[in-house]
């Protein structure tokens, strides 16, 4: 069950907070729902219950507020708004990437998908699905680990009444199990069609809650509505005729040329119309609404969660010459007086009732009717280290950015290479590199920068990870992982792109120009310190500032803006001057290591003690510093 306490945001300047002091229970085998007008808060309520947005209160999900529970995503399926994965991947490979990321197993992907009924559409692109497929995409995703609790905002709008009748089936199939539903809308009919407990909020404020049956009697009334150009006058006629007769009628004139008429009927009101040869567009049997709050109990507390009630209307006229009115009269009863005696044998035949599950979902389980969930994990895997590295994998290779920006920079860097070996005046190793003088970086440094920023910036543009809240995007163990798929991308690009411009050089002039250079080993290693160096700082820069254009733009800052300032500093006139850095750092690893290490080490040193060694050194430590203090700041919070 869900027990929300105190839930109050943050004010907004001067404006009243969205949400003020809601407090809530939501019991497991109910569907509870989330009634209000747009603004009204309820999104503001479900992240707040969430830890997404920061305010007061608490809510405790089977006894244990969300930050305390190991594995949110396996406690609390989570659907936000649209899905938020990238337009480029497809429906299994989304599925398969959330696998990886709260530790279930893959096939969970296909059993899933089998049950929301996108077998077909599976190798589909998310950017192609329409809104219904789009919805049914987002509740797999939060059955996915095979939580006890779903939290769904807006699971319904836009579709058609068969998409919401469907997507009502699979909660109630949910909560007929024992699980615990809560879910947001706009429209009192389908709350009360569907959920067993309805909570009104009205400007941020709880006004409501309420039993099914007791907010269909309060709130809900039918009435008919009427379209007339001769709106005016045919409700004076109806007025007029319902005090003559003593009849409890109330006519409410909307915008334009509508009325809404309670306590008639279509024969009545066309007859009077007839009558009085009034020209009427439209008459139809439709439920109004009464507004937020209409015949709620003074306490919440007043009414048990998933009790029935009953109702009686007394169709008393009133005495005085005011309009007249329908008057409710509310009486809350275990069960109906009017309902029939159970029938005992039918009664041992029925189904057992699931712990907590409400009278509705009984039913609907024993008719048969309801679509069937995908079948639960019975083994919850340890934690492992293995999964962020799972997860990243999936991510990267699920789209084609990388193999598109990989096929980018091999092609232009063969290009740059037979464009610098015809003008010449080019060392062989800066040819081989295709880095002409002009450029601050060659093209697979660039490229190597763009995919490491693409790493983390896409994490915060298509948050697949902030909803279910089982990895964290800043925790550690992620951007561990994303440092090595970054390291072994840009390893993979250096040796692409040198073997490339080889290749065509030796087509194009012979095998003059492809010749390996004398010193390849050091020359080797600084290039693999380049490419890698600028992937990490694009992975780095894009958790630090959460985009991915400030991370290519600090990848390009190195060598335009840190160079320089390193330069300026090693060999500026001061009183104690920097120079000769780099020969003491090498003499400092020149020390006697087991097995040669100091070889090893000596090109490290050399390779760092360059100025562009040591400004790339220099922005890795900044930016991973202000990455840690980022992720405890936000830790704190």
């Amino acid at each position: 069950m869900i027990q929300a306490f105190g839930l109050t945001s943050n004010p907004r300047k001067e404006l009243s907070p969205a949400v003020d002091d809601v407090s809530f229970e939501a019991r497991a085998g109910c569907v509870t729902t989330l009634l209000g007008t747009p603004g009204a808060g309820k999104t503001a309520v479900l992240r707040l219950m969430l830890e997404l947005q920061q305010g007061r209160g608490v809510a405790y999900f089977r006894g244990r507020p969300l930050h305390r529970i190991a594995h949110p995503s396996r406690e609390v399926g989570v659907l936000l708004g649209d899905v938020p994965g990238h337009p480029a991947r497809t429906v299994r490979g989304q599925l398969r990437m959330l696998c990886a990321a709260a530790g279930v197993p893959v096939r969970r992907a296909d059993e899933v998908l089998e049950v929301v009924g996108l077998v077909s559409l599976r190798e589909e692109r998310l950017g192609t699905l329409s809104r219904g497929m789009d919805r049914r995409l987002g509740l797999a995703c939060a059955l996915l680990a095979d939580p006890h609790t779903l939290v769904l905002d807006a699971l319904t709008d836009g579709l058609s009444a068969g998409e919401s009748r469907w997507l009502h089936g699979m909660l109630r199939a949910h909560a007929t199990q024992g699980g615990t539903v809560l879910f947001t809308t706009t429209d009192p009919k389908e709350a009360a069609r569907t959920a067993d407990r309805i909570i009104t909020l009205d400007q941020g404020r709880l006004v409501a809650d309420q039993d099914a049956a007791d907010f269909s009697r309060t709130r809900l009334r039918p009435r008919v509505a009427v379209h007339s150009p001769h709106a005016t006058r045919l409700a004076a006629l109806l007025t007029k005729e319902a005090r003559t007769a003593q009849r409890s009628v109330e006519v409410v004139r909307e915008s334009g040329n509508r009325l809404s008429v309670y306590g008639s009927t279509c024969a009545d009101i066309g007859e009077t119309a007839f009558r009085h040869a009034i020209l009427v567009h439209q008459l139809a049997d439709e439920v109004g609404d009464m507004g937020p709050g209409a015949g709620a109990p003074n306490s919440p507390a007043e009414l048990s969660p998933c009790m029935s009630t009953t109702a009686s209307i007394d169709a008393t006229p009133p005495t005085g010459p005011t309009e007249s009115k329908t008057i409710l009269s509310f009486v809350p009863t275990a069960t109906s007086a009017a309902e029939p005696a159970a029938d005992p044998t039918q009664a041992a035949a029925a189904p057992a009732r699931p712990p907590g599950a409400h009278p509705r979902s009984s039913d609907a389980l024993a008719s048969g009717n309801l679509p069937p969930l995908p079948p639960p994990i019975s083994v919850r895997p340890a934690p492992s280290p293995l999964r962020p590295l799972r997860y990243e994998l999936r991510r990267a290779g699920g789209v084609g950015t990388g193999f598109l920006t990989g096929a980018a920079v091999l092609v232009s860097s063969a290009l740059i290479a037979v464009l610098l070996a015809r003008i010449g005046h080019t060392p062989q190793h800066r040819l081989l590199a295709a880095w002409p003088q002009e450029l601050p970086l060659p093209p697979a440094a660039l490229g190597a920068g763009l995919l490491g920023a693409i790493a983390f910036g896409d994490e915060f543009r298509h948050p697949a990870l902030a909803a279910d809240r089982g990895t964290v995007p800043r925790r550690l163990g992620l951007l561990a992982a994303k440092l090595l798929v970054a390291a072994a991308t840009g390893l993979l690009l250096a040796f692409l792109t040198v073997g490339c411009d080889a290749e065509v050089l030796y087509l194009v002039y012979g095998r003059e120009l492809a010749q390996v250079p004398a010193d390849w080993l050091a020359l080797t290693a600084r290039w693999i310190g380049l490419v890698i160096g600028c992937a990490w700082a694009g992975v780095l820069a894009a958790g630090v500032f959460r985009s991915t254009t400030a991370g290519l733009a600090v990848v390009v800052a190195v060598p335009v803006l840190v160079v320089p300032l390193v330069q300026k500093f090693l060999e500026g006139s001061s009183v104690r001057s920097a120079a000769g850095f780099s020969v003491r750092l090498r003499e400092l690893f020149l020390a006697q290591w087991p097995f040669g290490g100091e070889r090893y080490l000596s090109g490290v040193a050399r390779m760092v003690a360059q100025p562009v060694g040591g400004a790339l050194t220099l922005s890795l430590a900044a930016l991973l510093c202000a990455y840690v203090l980022t992720t405890l700041r936000s830790r704190v919070r």
